[in-house]
């Protein structure tokens, strides 16, 4: 079976702008300024486009399961249904120690097993250390959105479209 390559994405801070609280309703859910253009380079270049992300606001019940799959469904519709699959855990490190939540590996295992990815020829765009504790486990490519973090990246970028072109030219497989 043909190995893929993908980039992960986290969400808050990448996809859309990062409020310092949680986004949960479709009109504070801003998307970021070139993320549509990166979308469609990364896909261009043959990439699965997945997101990860924690969603721990469900477990803390500020929001529920259906306000995060409308603001999923909206950013599919504003991004032209690029995204191949969206990831999310509901729970938070105050009431469980859940395997599917960043740092833990398990949603990204569980679309690598899904897609037949090779962590080799992936890349993860977050913009916290958790995002790339994640993807180094696996021996995914890091991009870290922001400021720099006592950890080591391959790449900081200031936004998803300066990642994109970064990982376009990094031609690993």
């Amino acid at each position: 079976m043909n190995m893929k390559k993908a980039v992960f994405l986290d969400r808050d801070g990448v996809l859309n702008e990062e409020r310092g609280d949680y986004t949960f309703r479709i009109e504070d859910f801003i998307i970021c300024e070139g993320v549509r253009e990166a979308l469609i380079r990364l896909k261009n270049a043959g990439f699965l486009l997945i997101v990860i992300t924690n969603q721990g606001g469900i477990n803390r019940g500020f929001y529920t399961k259906e306000d995060v799959l409308l603001c999923h469904q909206y950013l599919q519709e504003q991004t032209g249904y690029l995204i191949d699959d969206l990831y999310y855990s509901p729970y938070h490190s105050d009431f469980t120690n859940s395997l599917s939540r960043k740092p833990q590996t398990l949603l990204f295992e569980k679309a690598i097993a899904k897609y037949n990815i090779n962590p080799a020829w992936s890349f993860m765009v977050g913009d916290s250390l958790r995002d790339m504790q994640a993807a180094a486990c696996l021996g995914i490519k890091c991009v870290k959105i922001g400021e720099k973090i006592d950890f080591q990246v391959d790449k900081y970028a200031s936004n998803l479209l300066e990642a994109s072109k970064w990982i376009i030219d990094q031609k690993l497989y």
